[in-house]
């Protein structure tokens, strides 16, 4: 269900009594549903938040779960710092979204970037991964990394091992040829 103009502004109020603080530095405005984007219009919640904005309450707006015919609703009502939606390297519906927000500066932040509740797994990725003697995980990550410029990670971890892998996946240069192969999954 939609969440309206009262429930929005008072969600926000309740996360700045919570977290103690006069405003907010980031409000990602959810939309859509765990199979995606919807395609309504998302105006009305979203000048909401502007408001919010205005009154100093939120210093940056981003959004999730939307299409780009979404952001670009959206961007013509606030500035849009970030979108944040499923993607990875078996997931690429968003390829030309993630395309123009790296031509408009705003960043993209991949949810479920290692799969989610599924971990990627594809004979490719496990094959890459062996050839440069690193962990499949670590190649979807620098996969990613190398995709855009806008591409920004935050992926799960639950131990001190795969947060120092994660670490590392930035580091981790995929050559040309190798990145050609991986770019077969999301696409087959």
């Amino acid at each position: 269900m939609a969440k309206t103009a009262d429930d929005l502004a008072r969600d926000v109020d309740g996360n700045l009594k919570t977290l103690g603080v006069d405003a907010l530095d980031i409000v990602n405005l959810r939309l859509g549903d765990s199979h995606g984007p919807n395609q309504e219009s998302i105006a009305a919640p979203l000048k909401v938040l502007a408001a919010l904005q205005r009154q100093g309450l939120v210093r940056h707006i981003g959004l999730s779960t939307v299409s780009l015919k979404q952001y670009e609703e959206g961007a013509a009502i606030a500035d849009i710092v970030c979108i944040q939606n499923h993607y990875n390297l078996a997931h690429r519906e968003d390829d030309a979204l993630i395309d123009r927000l790296a031509k408009d500066g705003v960043a993209y932040v991949p949810y479920f970037p290692l799969g989610g509740f599924s971990p990627l797994q594809s004979t490719t990725l496990s094959e890459v991964a062996a050839k440069l003697k690193v962990t499949p995980m670590q190649v979807a990550l620098a996969w990613l990394l190398q995709r855009a410029p806008n591409i920004l990670l935050i992926p799960g971890t639950s131990s001190v091992t795969h947060l120092r892998e994660n670490m590392a996946a930035a580091t981790l240069k995929l050559p040309p040829d190798l990145l050609a192969d991986l770019d077969t999954i999301g696409r087959a």
